[in-house]
Formats: C-alpha cells, structure tokens, sequence
C-alpha cells in the first residue's frame, strides 16, 4: 500500500510582512527640524563654506586694519576724516556676504538638483515646514557663527590699529550696534540667498540672482540719472544693510530703517519661495 505525501506550503517571507519602527510617530516641525539639522551638518560643503565666510570676515577685517595703520602716516586729510574704527575692522564683511549667500542657495537649490527634495516632502506633505526647519536651522547655526566672526574681527581690527592708536572699546557710541548688524547682516543675506534658491530651485540661477541683486545692481544704478540712484539705491539691500551696521554718518537711511528695508526684502524673497513651494511639485 502506497500513500502519497502532499508537501506543506512553504511559509510566506518574513520581509513581507513590514512592521512600522515606529508606529503612531507624527511628523511634528520639531522632527523635521531635528532632520534638517542632520542633513545641515552632515555636508562637508557646509563645513567648508562658512569656514570660508569666518575667514573672510575675520582676516580680511585684520588685514585691512593692520594696513590702515601703517599706511596712516600717508593718509590724505579727506580719508582721516572719513576714517571709522569700527568699520574698518569689519571690512570682511563686505566680501564674507558671498560666502554666506552662496551657502544659502547651495543648501536648498542642492536638494532640486539631486532629487532629495522629493524624499522630504514625500516624509512632509504639507512641504512648507521643511522650508520653515531649514529656515530656523540656517538662522540658528549661521547667525551665532556670523555674529561670533564679526566681534572677533572687531577686537583684533582694533588690537591692529592700537599701534597707531586709532583703535576704539566696544563701549563707544554705536559700535555694538553696527557689530551685532555686521553679523546680522551677513544672516539676512544668507536667508535672501536660501530663498533665492527655493524660488528658482537652480544653484546657477540662484548665485546669479543673489550676485545681481546685491554685486550687480547698485553699480549699475549709479550709471543712472542722480534723481534716480537717490530714489532707489538706499532701498536695495546692499545699501539698507550698510545703513544698518555702517557708518552712521554716511548712510541715507537710519540705522532702523536700513534694517526694516533689509527685513522686508528678506520677507519678500522667502514669501515668494514658500508660494511656489506650496503650488508647483518638485
């Protein structure tokens, strides 16, 4: 007698079956805050680029101050008169704001253009907190490394020009306010950049626009009939900033109106990056 033996069914793998890590997790603003973080400090360019910026602020500010004082012999009576300790030594920023802008755009248009933007907002549907977490991150780390760079190019601006003793204390009447706007500045400038490149999710065309609108632009303006450069050019952001941290004396807006002006171009550029964010796709 023969019997014939039926193999069991083979068991369904185990991959199947996908059990969530963590089920129940939301996504908060915290969360992707706390992603927006990893990613910010996991990119060497990043690391690279605001080392740059550190040392532009610094060394050139100590370059041109130590310059300054020995050349101070040969100063004409126009440039004594025109001389400003404290900008002096923050010189650097003049150049750093490059550094610190192109950082900004590299930081959100390098998402469009490897893809990783479609990974964070499929993680985040409703998209704009990932603009907000990158915002908040950018202005927490950026803004107390600028603010940091900026008194430490004023202190050793000023140790260079106490040879001539020329140097000023960070008691004297608006030098903390155009230190902390120096810094301030150079993190404006950076969010106007990272808008730049949300707005027009391309590295090339976001450098191009944040070079225009602050290299480029005022310039060119002053190629423009007087009545013109006088109407428009305080309110471009290059000449609302130097308002803001300048010389108090050679600004044509106050030092309050330079930074509501800067602060409005800064609201402008990301409310138009957060609209398109919110109603095109990736």
């Amino acid at each position: 007698m023969t019997s014939t033996l039926t193999p069991a069914p083979a068991p369904a793998p185990a991959e199947l079956t996908v059990t969530p890590r963590f089920p129940g997790m939301k996504v908060t603003q915290a969360r992707v805050i706390v992603s927006e973080w990893t990613k910010f400090r996991s990119l060497r360019s990043t690391l690279i680029t605001l080392a740059i910026s550190v040392i532009l602020t610094v060394g050139l500010g100590v370059l041109i101050s130590a310059v300054t004082a020995s050349h101070w012999d040969q100063a004409s009576a126009l440039d004594r008169a025109d001389f400003n300790a404290v900008v002096t030594s923050l010189n650097g920023v003049r150049i750093s704001q490059l550094a610190v802008g192109v950082l900004g755009v590299l930081l959100l248009s390098g998402e469009y253009a490897t893809g990783m933007i479609r990974a964070s907002l499929t993680a985040v549907p409703k998209r704009l907190p990932v603009l907000w977490a990158k915002l908040s991150v950018f202005t927490v780390v950026v803004g107390l490394i600028s603010i940091a760079s900026t008194f430490i190019a004023f202190f050793l601006g000023q140790a260079m020009l106490s040879s001539r003793h020329l140097q000023v204390t960070i008691s004297s009447p608006h030098a903390v306010r155009m230190v902390l706007g120096a810094g301030l500045y150079l993190l404006l400038v950076g969010l106007i950049g990272m808008a730049f490149g949300g707005l027009l999710r391309n590295t090339a065309a976001g450098i191009s626009a944040l070079v225009a609108l602050f290299f480029v632009i005022p310039p060119v303006l002053e190629l423009l009939p007087q009545s013109w450069t006088n109407a428009i050019g305080p309110y471009l952001p290059a000449a609302a900033g130097e308002a803001f941290w300048g010389h108090p004396d050679s600004a044509h807006l106050s030092a309050l109106s330079g930074l509501l002006v800067l602060l409005g171009w800064t609201a402008a550029v990301i409310a138009a990056a957060a609209v398109r964010l919110k109603t095109q796709d990736a």
